[in-house]
């Protein structure tokens, strides 16, 4: 015992640190001689930061030696993960939850207006110009997928990215994003005549509950034609929760060694890419722009080229992509808040706050339609795009912390204790609230149907939402990738009938088409109309699937399900009259356990009764003409 005291002494002695610096914690003091020289810094900063409480409960040396070890395993891991440590952590939630108990409202002292941004009209010159633009700039861009929730609120037990987006071809949705990275990348280089092949680099930002399963993913499906060095997966560290308004750690109910922790939020891949050092990497490589989207969303490429286009022309450094919202619509509006001190930021404000803002500031009758028919703040779809160069700059200055909030659940109306532990949430799109007044930030707004159509609640509760509203569910997703390309074609001036209506999973749906194309095919407008010529129409209850970068449809006149598969250098063109029984959508039940998750969760499956489908494995010209 004298010599453990020895070493004890003399461990302390090493780091500087007094022998009576645990003397009011008489449990972990005992504990000393079992702890590394790293633990008891970590265990000073916790006395100091008031979190003696976490070992009222230790036993005497001898007794759970390992487990007290994993206790300060965890804790280093929360206090690197954390923008300038735990202590850091404990104090900001000090902060956040006195101004929750006070009432105090964040956006105290601002006034909102309307920014300034771009509203983009599908398919016309500006549109086209738009598009040009950002295809050029493609190659000296980064993207980013923030990939760190499961599909269980969708009904589905796998990683979300893993979901299929349609059915018509089976295409997940991590796969659908790497091949439009991948088309991007090859029209980039094109447009600008680039001797060297530049490779689009693209970041996932995990979980612990997705990070293995994505890279199982990938690794099993060859990265989906990426080059495995073109992807690099960042794992977020959840962070630790908190009792009260002290800010007291959370003691893990089923683990008294164990700290509780639940997830901070998208905010901490700004902190993860500045601490990965892949920002100045892709600065060093000659990059510009990071590009920040969302895990279910199918028809974001058909917008990115566009909004990418207006960051370069604008020169927005940051530029978040945005539909028309209704007034009062259960969305985020970007707005431009100004202080009374003269500070100034262009920020998503969410719904619940905005109205009562606008009405507290002068606006008498809140949010509300102007003549355009829409709120004049567009709706904010999270996807962002900024420049570089101004974002390393700010990420040196903040370490990549974003600015959070505490959302605590009470017991009563005294705010003196919680119904359950709660903890800090930060998110991806309040990175520009700390940007200076300098900062050239805007947004983009393009139809919902082209750019929004998130996958993220499940049949029972997509089924409540009120008439008229969106589903934003497996089954709405898909049927607004086949309404997207089916009203794309139109514009190009293929003959689309009208959709039907159909109910599955107690959502009513318009049906279109089923038209879906791989990316290589097209990514852009001018893409679709170099590709579709003379008189060309589709029923409402075909089905076509283009997956060939040179397949070229003319006075085709189709009535059932056509498949064009082809390699690269085939170059295809596909006419004449193509009539059979097609494709059937069949209902089946969400509730009925022996079909697969994906399906039910979508309501309807493929029944693929017959189809026209033309391979073409070699390379040369070829041409297809049905039944005149």
């Amino acid at each position: 015992m004298a010599s453990e005291l020895r070493s004890t002494t003399d461990k302390l002695s090493q780091l500087g640190i007094n022998g009576d610096w645990a003397a009011s914690t008489p449990n972990l003091q005992k504990n000393l001689g079992i702890l590394s020289p790293d633990h008891i810094e970590l265990a000073k900063i916790l006395l100091d930061m008031g979190q003696s409480h976490l070992f009222e409960h230790w036993p005497e040396p001898g007794v759970d030696d390992e487990d007290k070890k994993g206790f300060f395993d965890q804790v280093a891991r929360l206090n690197a993960s954390y923008p300038r440590g735990l202590a850091a952590y404990i104090q900001n939630a000090r902060r956040l939850l006195a101004d929750s108990k006070a009432g105090k409202n964040p956006f105290d002292g601002f006034t909102p207006s309307v920014p300034s941004g771009e509203v983009l009209t599908f398919g016309d010159d500006n549109f086209v110009k738009f598009e040009d633009a950002g295809v050029r700039e493609a190659r000296k861009a980064a993207f980013v997928l923030v990939a760190g929730g499961l599909g269980e609120r969708l009904g589905y037990n796998g990683i979300k990215v893993a979901l299929p987006s349609e059915s018509t071809t089976g295409t997940c949705f991590l796969q659908h994003y790497i091949e439009s990275i991948l088309a991007l990348q090859v029209a980039s280089c094109n447009s600008t005549e680039s001797q060297s092949q530049a490779e689009i680099p693209l970041v996932l930002m995990t979980s612990d509950d997705t990070h293995s399963r994505t890279l199982e993913l990938l690794e099993s499906n060859a990265y989906f034609g990426m080059k495995p060095t073109q992807v690099k997966l960042l794992k977020q560290e959840k962070v630790a929760c908190l009792d009260d308004n002290d800010a007291r750690l959370a003691v893990d109910p089923k683990n008294k060694y164990r700290i509780q922790t639940k997830p901070h939020g998208h905010g901490d891949v700004h902190a993860l890419l500045y601490s990965s050092g892949l920002l100045n990497v892709w600065h060093d490589a000659g990059l510009k722009w990071v590009l920040f989207f969302q895990d279910t969303n199918g028809l974001l490429f058909k917008a990115i080229p566009a909004a990418l286009g207006v960051s370069s022309t604008k020169q927005y450094h940051v530029n978040s992509l945005a539909v028309p919202r209704k007034a009062k619509e259960a969305i985020g509006g970007i707005t431009r808040l100004t202080h009374a001190d003269g500070r100034t930021m262009v920020i998503n404000v969410e719904y619940n706050q905005l109205d009562p803002l606008l009405k507290a500031t002068g606006y008498a009758d809140g949010d509300v339609n102007c003549e355009t028919g829409y709120s004049p703040f567009p709706g904010n779809i999270n996807q962002l795009i900024l420049e570089l160069d101004p974002y390393i700059k700010e990420l040196t200055k903040t370490g990549g912390a974003i600015e959070e909030f505490v959302n605590p659940k009470y017991k009563d109306s005294s705010k003196t204790s919680f119904k359950s532990s709660t903890r800090l949430e930060c998110m991806m799109q309040d990175y520009p609230k700390t940007l200076p007044p300098s900062a050239r930030v805007g947004f983009t707004v393009m139809d919902t149907w082209l750019a929004y159509a998130p996958v993220k609640n499940n049949p029972e509760d997509a089924a409540k939402v009120p008439k008229g509203n969106p589903y934003h569910s497996a089954t709405s997703g898909e049927m607004a990738i086949y309404r997207a390309n089916s009203l794309v074609l139109r514009k190009a001036g293929v003959q689309i009938d009208d959709p039907t209506i159909q109910v599955f999973n107690g959502q009513e749906v318009e049906v279109w088409p089923q038209i879906v194309w791989k990316p290589k095919w097209a990514l852009t407008f001018a893409d679709v109309k170099s590709k579709v010529g003379g008189s060309c129409a589709i029923s409402q209850r075909s089905t076509m699937v283009l997956n060939g970068r040179n397949v070229f449809i003319e006075d085709l006149c189709l009535d059932g399900t056509l498949i064009v598969n082809s390699v690269e250098d085939a170059k295809i063109k596909v006419g004449g009259s193509v009539h059979n029984r097609g494709w059937l959508l069949e209902e089946v039940d969400y509730k009925d356990a022996s079909v697969p998750e994906e399906i039910r969760t979508r309501g309807f499956r493929i029944n693929k009764v017959e189809q026209e489908e033309l391979n073409y494995t070699e390379s040369g010209m070829f041409a297809f003409k049905g039944l005149q």
